[in-house]
């Protein structure tokens, strides 16, 4: 069974986590407003491997969170995972972040999941999918007001999750919107994304892979990347 190291860093939230098929054997996260990605992730990388009781050549494939995300985040995940392929001859796989945020809701039919990731003022990053997880509108960037999401209310309950949604609450109001902040991107749910990625061989060009920005991310100066 593939041997997979998950890596998370494209929101404040760095996680780290080793998966043996759909199986998450190791996950090592800190979600903190003073996080520091630089600080932290090969740390935990190192951590997640001696909990899982493996070595970096047990490895089969590196996979990266690709974004939309803080740009210096995903610039240091996305660095980090290419040395990584290139010294130990690994491939690289990448998993959008707003379809591992999507994971993290358990839908039933008639059910949408949309993850937004707050961006600037009253913008976020934001995405639609539906009940199995199939991406049902793509990825945008774009403002928030009252309209926002309106053409699937009428026909489905829709939860809204991840950092952009307490504005998001404060804007919309239709009943059926459901809110929680809480949800963060996790290397958790990368697994199961990335281990259907391998066995389909799903790779990419370690070269030449750039994460999706979207757009300039900016950065808070008390925050430190």
């Amino acid at each position: 069974m593939a041997i997979l190291l998950n890596l998370e860093t494209a929101t404040t939230n760095c996680s780290v986590s080793i998966s043996k098929g759909n199986e998450v054997i190791s996950l090592k996260e800190n979600n903190a407003m003073s996080y520091s990605h630089s600080e932290q992730l090969h740390l935990f990388i190192k951590e997640a491997l001696q909990e899982a009781s493996l070595s970096f050549s047990d490895l089969n494939a590196v996979a990266i969170s690709k974004g939309p995300g803080s740009y210096t985040g995903l610039r240091i995940g996305v660095s980090a995972a290419k040395g990584l392929c290139f010294s130990l001859d690994l491939p690289l796989i990448s998993v959008p972040t707003l379809e591992s945020m999507a994971h993290q809701v358990q839908l039933g039919e008639g059910e949408l999941v949309i993850p937004v990731l707050d961006a600037r003022r009253m913008e976020v990053y934001s995405a639609v999918f539906d009940h199995q997880y199939q991406e049902i509108r793509e990825t945008r960037a774009e403002v928030i007001d009252e309209n926002s999401f309106a053409d699937y209310v009428s026909e489905y309950n829709v939860y809204v999750v991840g950092s952009g949604a307490e504005k998001c609450k404060e804007i919309l109001g239709f009943p059926y919107f459901h809110f929680d902040a809480s949800i963060v991107p996790s290397a958790k749910e990368m697994a199961p994304i990335a281990f259907e990625k391998y066995k389909k061989g799903q790779f990419e060009n370690v070269a030449y892979f750039e994460p999706y920005y979207l757009k300039d991310f900016v950065i808070q100066s008390k925050k430190k990347v």
